[in-house]
């Protein structure tokens, strides 16, 4: 064995070893980590919430909720919540494999809110906005009649108020309980957009992961301006779906933020770490 095998052996024999007490690490203390769904890296979720939710080796976006999404977007203190009476019924007292209420009120308990989306008036770098944040965690961020009537009354009440509206997406699209109820909630969004264009207030959209469905359908692309997260996947139909319908695949970037900016389907990309000042610029530009 020459010298150089020598160090190579010992070199590697480091590496296994250090690779051994991670693991045992990360075995005794696995509330502490977690793995980045991207590129598999053990990361200390410590660390990913200090990066803002951004795997700090592959700057993998981590979905994050509508509570996190206001903390990290709007100045301190700022955000006043909305129409908070506005809360889910049952109507067609609609049962899949379990009912309609009681999935209600699993995701209240999971997530804290009483629907899949919170509204209200904020700041931004001191630019007054008005508000609608989406949230996946409630029943996949679907559109039912409490979205459709919270976004369509931010809208009104920002025409009032004659503020910049800012509506922040995740969504898998309408919500199947509800049935038309929900389907009928794009037509409501919508003339709620054309009544912000007629009044001349400014409408932001900013479409985070995932976007899918009604909501892009409606409200989520009508927007004066798309922002789109890094990485965040946009569209109608899945994947999966479009790829058995017209028998081909599809480029591995399709649905993303940087293929649809690169067909100008979205006029900005903008990293987490970096949205707050792209926003602050964006309404500072239309004061």
């Amino acid at each position: 064995m020459t010298v150089q095998d020598w160090f190579e052996k010992r070199k590697e024999a480091q590496i296994q070893r250090r690779a051994l007490e991670a693991r045992v690490e990360i075995e005794a203390n696995p509330d502490l980590w977690t793995k980045c769904v991207h590129c598999d890296s053990q990361l200390l979720k410590q660390d990913i919430e200090d990066n803002q939710m951004v795997c700090p080796v592959c700057d993998y976006h981590f979905r994050v909720n509508a509570r996190t999404r206001i903390k990290q977007l709007f100045d301190e203190g700022s955000f006043e919540e909305l129409f908070t009476e506005v809360k889910p019924t049952d109507p067609l007292e609609f049962v899949d494999t379990e009912s309609y209420k009681d999935r209600l009120e699993a995701a209240q308990k999971k997530t804290g809110l009483d629907d899949a989306v919170i509204t209200g008036l904020a700041s931004i770098e001191g630019h007054k906005v008005a508000a609608a944040v989406m949230d996946f965690d409630f029943m996949g961020g679907s559109m039912g009649s409490v979205v459709g009537e919270k976004v369509t009354r931010i809208m009104e009440k920002a025409i009032e108020l004659k503020l910049p509206v800012l509506a922040i997406t995740s969504s898998g699209g309408a919500r199947m309980q509800e049935s038309a109820l929900s389907l009928m909630q794009m037509a409501k969004t919508s003339c709620a957009c054309a009544r912000l264009d007629e009044a001349g207030i400014l409408y932001i959209n900013l479409i985070t992961d995932p976007t899918f469905g009604g909501v892009t359908a409606s409200f989520g692309t009508l927007g004066d301006i798309i922002v789109a997260e890094q990485g965040a996947r946009v569209g109608f139909a899945g994947r999966r779906v479009i790829e058995q319908t017209i028998r081909q695949k599809l480029p591995s970037d399709f649905q993303t933020a940087e293929y649809l900016m690169k067909y100008g389907q979205v006029d900005v990309v903008s990293s987490r770490k970096n949205m707050r000042e792209t926003l602050s610029n964006i309404l500072a530009m239309h004061e």
